[in-house]
């Protein structure tokens, strides 16, 4: 084909070729000092793209320095997802089936950047320091992996850590290229699936937390009149999700073949626990960044929706939804509305191949006691205990305190570390024993709590004191002696941090 002649600017030469950037389109622009090869449909990235794939193929985690011909392209820009963002929120029943291609290199890095950098390594023991070395470089030829479907996901390499009751938690750790690029597909589902999460769904989204779950619950308690509370927890829902039925719940908003690629790879990865590599036909990646919005999906299908299209028409009273993650809490005003969902919602869950936790869900009646009545039952919800207590003016009002079982974990935990860390610098006992109550303030320093968080203090101080007693050589450290070290290193106290 000859080359164009143009008019204007270019009028008598011969116009170079070169990539032309739209308006609204993922990607970025490219200076080179030469000019550019014939574009194909994916944007053009470098002068000679073939040198540097073949270098990354070579060794794709170091750097050549005997020249600069064969560098990374100068990119300028990030990706943008404002137009994605857009025909997300203005058509809620919009399918997307284009969405691979913007996951480009600076996207890549920016998603390596709002990565939680853990010291873990998986499977394949490459550490976020050894990473960072050659991250230009490293990035690029992740990029150029998925650009020719060439990518292959690591299966992810299974821990097992100590609960608090003596049984033991599996723990999942992924590879950090598996991270990376899960951390991008996460960002554009989030894009897509954000306008149509329902308001009452707070777990692992941007702006819902557990304290706007906690204070949702308790005003809708109060403003609807509910007299029934169905507290349900969902068994193992990160370990349950059929792949297949999470394939179909995942088209009906996004069907995008290169997506669904990756999210395979993910789903079919495996287990590698010590030399055993195992596989299983249900559950997320363990461990994984995509899970949570994956679950979220799934269940947004499986449960809101069906709360909204065929539980809300159908109800006699008022009732509420609020869903954290795979625990849920329903709230009703008729005991006749509470028993017929009842029934409903072991159907609903079998359906989708998930069952509710038998102990851990339970009906309450959760009605406001009568002015000289006795309190009714109490419920658990995200760490806290919700019950009816007097005011100082002796009205009946809902309060919540820290659930025993989370007061107590962190108790234990407190000692532990006291008696572990007995003999380390006073200052380094002192900042982290101040951390880990900042940290307790800050989540239950809600109102009507500080009796307990007072309880936290004082054992802090207590195991505190036995510990650093046992340094000595009586093992005793008396009153006088610990009143002056707290007189150099004082203890936070207990401060109510949100006021619902």
């Amino acid at each position: 084909m000859s080359p164009r002649v143009s008019a204007g600017r270019y009028s008598g030469e011969v116009e170079p070729k070169a990539t032309y950037c739209r308006e609204g389109e993922a990607g970025y622009n490219v200076f080179s000092d030469g000019t550019m090869g014939d574009t194909q449909s994916s944007q053009t990235i470098s002068p000679d793209p073939r040198k540097i794939a073949l270098q990354g193929t070579q060794n794709p985690r170091c750097n050549d320095e005997k020249g600069t011909a064969d560098k990374l392209p100068v990119l300028v820009g990030e990706s943008s997802l404002v137009r994605l963002k857009m025909l997300a929120e203005r058509d809620t029943n919009l399918v997307f089936t284009s969405l691979a291609h913007r996951i480009d290199y600076p996207f890549l890095k920016e998603s390596f950047r709002q990565l939680r950098k853990s010291k873990a390594a998986g499977v394949d023991k490459v550490t976020v320091k050894e990473y960072v070395k050659d991250l230009d470089e490293n990035l690029y030829n992740l990029y150029q992996r998925l650009r020719r479907g060439q990518y292959v996901a690591s299966p992810v390499k299974r821990i097992w850590i100590e609960k608090e009751d003596g049984k033991k938690r599996p723990i999942g750790i992924l590879a950090l290229e598996d991270k990376i690029v899960q951390k991008a597909v996460t960002t554009l589902l989030d894009m897509i699936y954000e306008p149509i999460f329902h308001d009452f769904t707070h777990g692992f989204r941007s702006g819902h937390s557990q304290h706007g779950a906690i204070a949702e619950l308790r005003s809708k308690c109060l403003d609807l009149n509910i007299n029934w509370i169905l507290s349900a927890d969902i068994t193992g829902l990160f370990d349950n999700i059929d792949h297949n039925l999470l394939r179909e719940t995942l088209r009906i908003r996004m069907n995008d073949g290169g997506i669904m690629r990756l999210i395979g790879k993910w789903l079919n990865a495996g287990v590698l626990e010590g030399k055993d590599l195992s596989y299983s036909d249900t559950g997320t990646p363990q461990g994984g960044v995509v899970s949570p919005v994956l679950s979220n999906i799934f269940l947004h299908y499986v449960l809101d929706d069906w709360y909204v299209k065929e539980i809300l028409p159908r109800v006699k009273g008022k009732c509420f939804l609020i869903r954290f993650a795979d625990d849920f809490i329903l709230g009703f005003q008729l005991e006749s509305d509470v028993k017929a969902v009842m029934g409903l919602l072991p159907k609903r869950f079998s359906n989708y191949k998930l069952e509710l936790h038998p102990k851990k869900t339970r009906l309450i009646a959760f009605g406001k006691p009568p002015r000289n009545g006795k309190t009714r039952e109490t419920f658990d919800f995200l760490g806290f205990t919700f019950h009816w207590g007097k005011s100082l003016k002796g009205d009946w009002v809902l309060k919540k305190k820290t659930s025993k079982k989370r007061r107590n974990r962190f108790m234990k935990m407190v000692w532990v570390w006291c008696k572990e860390n007995r003999h380390e610098p006073m200052e380094e006992q002192h900042e982290t024993l101040c951390s880990k109550l900042r940290g307790y303030y800050q989540y239950f320093g809600v109102r009507s709590n500080f009796k307990v968080l007072e309880v936290v203090f004082e054992f802090t101080e207590r195991a505190w004191k036995h510990w650093l007693g046992r340094r000595h050589r009586d093992g005793y450290l008396s009153y006088e002696k610990f009143r002056r070290i707290l007189k150099s290193f004082p203890l936070p106290r207990p401060r109510i941090v949100h006021n619902f």
